[in-house]
């Protein structure tokens, strides 16, 4: 494969209702595989429950997206983080330990106002060469 190659893994799943959203769950681009935001979701549905609890859930939903470009956490090279209350602070960090503790990726935390029912937004960066 052409590392000047882009390849787009999946669309991104449909929202609740059944509406599509228009760009892809990641993107190659050479080496880097560029993660599209995911937020606490299960079938388009917001999974309801505390930072902790949703914070698990969207570190699974980049969990599962990687693996379509056959990558893992290991891989992730930059996260960028959105928190819809800045108090959750402290407990975000503590799931994104226990993930990341092995290998931290560089991280950008901003507090954001978030779409109903989501405290926590995270998009990745992963490095893995093609050859």
């Amino acid at each position: 494969m052409s590392k000047n190659k882009l390849i787009r893994f999946d669309v991104a799943d449909n929202q609740a209702g059944g509406q599509r959203r228009p760009f892809a769950k990641a993107v190659r681009a050479g080496d880097f595989v560029y993660v599209s935001g995911q937020v606490p979701t299960i079938n388009g549905e917001i999974v309801a429950g505390t930072i902790v609890t949703q914070t698990e859930q969207v570190i699974a939903n980049i969990k599962d997206v990687l693996a379509l470009a056959d990558c893992t956490l290991e891989h992730v090279v930059k996260v960028n983080v959105w928190l819809d209350d800045a108090r959750d602070f402290s407990s975000f960090n503590a799931v994104f330990e226990k993930h990341f503790i092995d290998h931290p990726p560089a991280r950008s935390t901003v507090q954001s106002p978030m779409m109903v029912d989501v405290k926590v937004e995270m998009d990745v960066v992963a490095y893995k060469p093609l050859d």
